[in-house]
């Protein structure tokens, strides 16, 4: 089993998760995070005066998956969590040991 961690932009989120359903994914955890990459943040103007926004706010989606799965879900996040701009994102990929199911007690990809 792996777990997909993607960093997204807020309002790609229903973009991705309607394509991550289309592929069979039954759950996420979604969880509202702030950072910064490489840009380090960037400058806004309000009422004439500048102002530096270090920590960019993003969605952070969690998914837990088969194998087998990773590909689909790494590529329906590519596809729609892309905007060709700074700042779309990051995916990173991990493995699990194992999941249990607390309500039934169920392990491995049928805690899933």
């Amino acid at each position: 089993m792996k777990k997909i961690e993607a960093i997204i932009r807020p309002f790609k989120l229903e973009e991705v998760k309607d394509a991550l359903l289309e592929e069979g994914i039954k759950g996420l955890t979604i969880t509202e995070v702030r950072g910064y990459g490489r840009q380090k943040g960037h400058t806004e103007t309000y009422r004439g005066s500048e102002y530096q926004i270090e920590f960019v706010p993003k969605m952070k989606i969690e998914v837990v998956v088969d194998d087998a799965l990773v590909e689909k879900v790494v590529d329906a996040i590519l596809s729609t969590a892309n905007s060709g701009q700074v700042g779309d994102g990051k995916i990173f990929i991990s493995n699990i040991e194992d999941a249990i199911r607390i309500r039934t007690g169920e392990s491995g990809v049928d805690a899933l």
